[in-house]
C-alpha cells in the first residue's frame, strides 16, 4: 500500500518495525474549550504527524505500540479519517492520571475523549475495524485476544484515510514505535469482539 504524510515527521523503517518521530506539542483534537476551574484540557491542535494510505470498503488494521510515556496525553495511534473534522484514533497513552491506557477520541466536529482500561508496562496492540460505517476500536495485550474499547459510527465515504499517529500534546516528542502493521480488506463477523 502506498502510505503518505499529513504533518509529515521523521521516520524509520528497521525490519517489521516503522519509527515514527513526535515532534513537540503535537495531537490531533478538535476542541472547543482548553481550560475549566481545575486542571487543563486537551488543546485544539492538529499538527501531529500522521502516516496514512486511502482504503475503500471494509477492514482491519492492527499494529503493536510502543514508546517511553514521558510526558502526559504521549501516544503511539491509529487513526480511521475522513477529513479535519471527521475522525477518529485509537491510542495508548500516557493520561493526566498518571497510568498507561487504551484511550480514544471520535471526532465529529469536537472531539471527545475516553480513558478506557489501564495496562501495565510499555506495549499494547491496537486494531480498528470498519463495517460500513460503523467501526470498532480494539486493543490486547498479548497480540492474541482482543477487547473492545469502543464501537461508533463516522459519516464517512467508501474511500477513507488510515493509518498511525505519533503524538506529544504537552511533551518535547518522542519516538514512537508501530511494529507488525497489517491492513486486510475484509468485513469481521462480530464487529464488537474485532473479528
Amino acid at each position: 500500500m502506498n502510505f503518505q504524510w499529513m504533518n509529515e515527521s521523521k521516520l524509520e523503517k528497521i525490519g517489521n518495525k516503522l519509527i515514527l518521530t513526535a515532534p513537540p506539542k503535537t495531537d490531533f483534537f478538535c476542541g472547543s474549550i482548553s481550560e475549566c476551574d481545575e486542571g487543563v484540557l486537551p488543546a485544539a491542535m492538529c499538527n501531529a504527524p500522521y502516516y496514512y494510505t486511502e482504503i475503500e470498503g471494509d477492514f482491519v488494521l492492527r499494529a503493536k505500540v510502543s514508546h517511553d510515556f514521558a510526558s502526559v496525553y504521549d501516544s503511539c495511534a491509529l487513526m480511521v479519517m475522513q477529513d479535519m473534522t471527521c475522525w477518529g484514533k485509537l491510542c495508548y497513552e500516557l493520561t493526566d492520571f498518571g497510568t498507561h491506557a487504551i484511550v480514544s477520541v471520535v471526532t465529529k466536529g469536537d472531539s471527545d475523549d475516553a480513558n478506557g482500561v489501564d495496562l501495565a508496562g510499555s506495549t499494547a496492540w491496537l486494531q480498528i475495524c470498519r463495517v460500513g460505517n460503523d467501526f470498532g476500536f480494539h486493543y490486547s495485550a498479548d497480540g492474541e485476544h482482543f477487547y473492545m474499547t469502543r464501537y461508533f459510527t463516522l459519516p464517512v465515504d467508501p474511500a477513507v484515510k488510515v493509518g498511525l499517529v505519533a503524538q506529544s500534546p504537552q511533551g518535547e516528542g518522542g519516538l514512537r514505535i508501530f511494529e507488525d502493521l497489517t491492513i486486510e480488506r475484509k468485513t469481521v463477523k462480530n464487529i464488537r469482539a474485532g473479528r
